[in-house]
């Protein structure tokens, strides 16, 4: 009798628990009108369940434990992990912007400072004749030790290309004009609605149109220069192409894989009107302090090119 009392009181407890983990999903099978035998098999696997959920309520704890302990340490260092396994060598980074001098301009001269970066600035010799505020930017970028000012035509092709380079001595001549006109100390171009390089033995050339031009400016002491990426940013509504990020991964991975023309040198091309906006401004500011959290990526003068 005693014992059947025992069995009584325990299987009224452990249906109980059935019952507490039939809250979780489903019903007993007491509760159907099984008998005490039957519902035991469904009270043990209940009451494996709500062991496994203790279990599962620990282990959760202590992950979040671990995982609040891990990222303290790190919690203002969002690319901890990428920087570590990207100081191999020394990377350079040359921002170059083409087209000015242009409304945008002054803004780029006061990123620089603000940021205390190198930048590289390609001027169309007309635009610095267009206006006493144009040509005060020209001599804003000369007066910054930070800038360096490049040649990028006197006419800019006129934005006819084909027929620019179609006469390369035509062609040369006018970037003879822009040294002059703006006073360039630096032999450095970049041809017009062209990705070309030609530095010392080595050449690439996209379009067979320029490839002339950039021959005879190379025959005549010229350093000729392309670019590895570009970012485009409406000049008005200073919406980019590629966000910050998307842009920032590129320019990374190029360093990363030695993909870019030259190996661990990286150039941006961008241009001086994509930021008289605050947005473009941002956009701009945002990605060189993205750049500036790995402490083996510099940046430089394009007359320095290749480090």
């Amino acid at each position: 009798m005693r014992k059947g009392i025992r069995f009584g009181a325990v299987w009224v407890g452990i249906v109980s628990l059935g019952l507490y983990a039939c809250n979780q999903g489903g019903e007993s099978k007491v509760k159907n009108g099984g008998t005490p035998d039957d519902s035991i098999p469904a009270v043990k696997d209940s009451l494996v369940t709500v062991q496994d959920s203790v279990s599962s309520v620990d282990s959760l704890q202590k992950d979040t434990l671990n995982k609040i302990e891990e990222d303290k340490p790190f919690k203002s260092a969002k690319d901890t992990t990428v920087l570590l396994t990207d100081t191999v060598s020394p990377r350079y980074i040359y921002l170059t912007f083409d087209d000015g001098p242009l409304n945008g301009s002054q803004y780029l001269d006061s990123i620089a400072t603000a940021k205390g970066i190198k930048i590289n600035t390609f001027l169309i010799g007309h635009h610095d004749k267009m206006s006493k505020k144009l040509h005060s930017y020209t001599e804003r970028y000369k007066r910054n030790p930070l800038v360096d000012c490049y040649n990028h035509s006197f006419w800019h092709a006129h934005d006819k290309y084909t027929v620019f380079y179609s006469n390369p001595q035509a062609a040369f001549e006018d970037f003879e004009l822009a040294e002059q006109s703006l006073g360039l100390e630096h032999k450095i171009v970049r041809l017009p609605g062209r990705n070309i390089w030609y530095i010392g033995d080595r050449k690439k050339v996209d379009l067979k149109t320029g490839g002339s031009t950039a021959e005879l400016l190379h025959q005549n002491d010229y350093k000729v220069i392309g670019w590895d990426c570009e970012w485009k940013i409406n000049g008005v509504t200073g919406k980019p192409d590629l966000s910050v990020n998307q842009l920032y991964t590129q320019m990374k991975n190029l360093l990363r894989k030695g993909t870019s023309y030259t190996k661990n040198n990286v150039v941006l091309l961008t241009h001086d009107n994509m930021y008289q906006t605050k947005k473009g401004q941002r956009l701009l500011s945002d990605l060189i302090d993205s750049l500036k959290q790995h402490p083996n990526y510099h940046f430089e003068f394009v007359r320095n090119y290749p480090r």
